[in-house]
């Protein structure tokens, strides 16, 4: 499929349709130039009221971000190498800004909590840039963490996030990445050594990378219990897997992907 048939379905002025076209063209290896172009052309103040709400800005930006991440590593694989680099260089423009992808994640979707202090503290008002204040959701959402995929063997699978369905598609790939992340002990000795906080989980690094945007550990702990991943009494310890940095590329998740080229026709 050329670019101009996919570029022509897609309204410019729906800008999570356009996201989810410019991941499925980077996804079927088709040239991305022209939906690259009418991102960079966006107006910025157009891209804030058509993204009206935070599921629309969390689907465009997952969208963006797995999008940029896949074709910059299609284009130069060797990027990855010194990952440093590749997460801090301007890789696209959106709305006539060029961004990183730690811009897009720490930035925006994550709206400027600090990786350094763990997602508990905000960049103070005055150091945080304009266009990221525009286009930040209104809340943080925890459950990017198992959207987004920066192509390292631990990242979860990519799909391509609509604005009617963000939500269910969110919890579907956080139980999907729990169920194969996490590991529950119920024997293993609890926090304070007693029967009701026995058990020990073994969890996701990036709940401890970005141990804020959870609530902290009793943030973890319930997010465990919602996706079933511990008894809804439990009150395990916690610990961390480490985090597998081979370059596993090109994870994309079949039916998400099927889902929205369906409802971009």
């Amino acid at each position: 499929m050329s670019n101009r048939v996919v570029s022509e379905r897609v309204d410019a002025t729906e800008p999570v349709a356009l996201s989810a076209s410019f991941l499925l063209a980077v996804r079927r290896d088709d040239p991305t130039e022209e939906l690259a172009t009418t991102l960079a052309d966006l107006d910025s103040e157009t891209l804030a009221t058509s993204l009206d709400t935070d599921d629309a800005r969390t689907a465009f930006w997952v969208n963006i971000y797995n999008a940029t991440t896949q074709r910059a590593l299609a284009e130069d694989p060797g990027r990855y190498e010194s990952r440093r680099q590749f997460f801090s260089s301007p890789l696209v423009t959106v709305a006539g800004n060029s961004l990183s992808l730690n811009d897009i994640e720490n930035e925006i979707l994550r709206r400027s909590h600090s990786l350094l202090t763990m997602g508990y503290i905000r960049t103070p008002g005055p150091f945080r840039d304009g266009f990221v204040e525009t286009h930040a959701p209104d809340e943080r959402d925890p459950r990017i963490h198992f959207a987004l995929n920066c192509a390292a063997d631990s990242c979860p699978p990519i799909a391509a996030y609509t604005r009617e369905e963000v939500d269910s598609q969110l919890d579907l790939a956080t139980r999907g990445y729990l169920d194969e992340h996490v590991t529950y002990n119920p024997d293993a000795r609890g926090r304070f050594g007693g029967l009701r906080g026995s058990g020990r989980a073994l969890v996701p690094r990036v709940m401890l990378w970005f141990r804020g945007d959870f609530g902290g550990r009793r943030g973890i702990v319930e997010m465990l219990r919602r996706y079933e991943q511990i008894p809804s009494d439990a009150d395990p310890r916690l610990s961390y897997r480490e985090w597998d940095w081979s370059f596993d590329p090109a994870d994309y998740t079949e039916a998400a992907y099927a889902d929205a080229a369906h409802e971009n026709r």
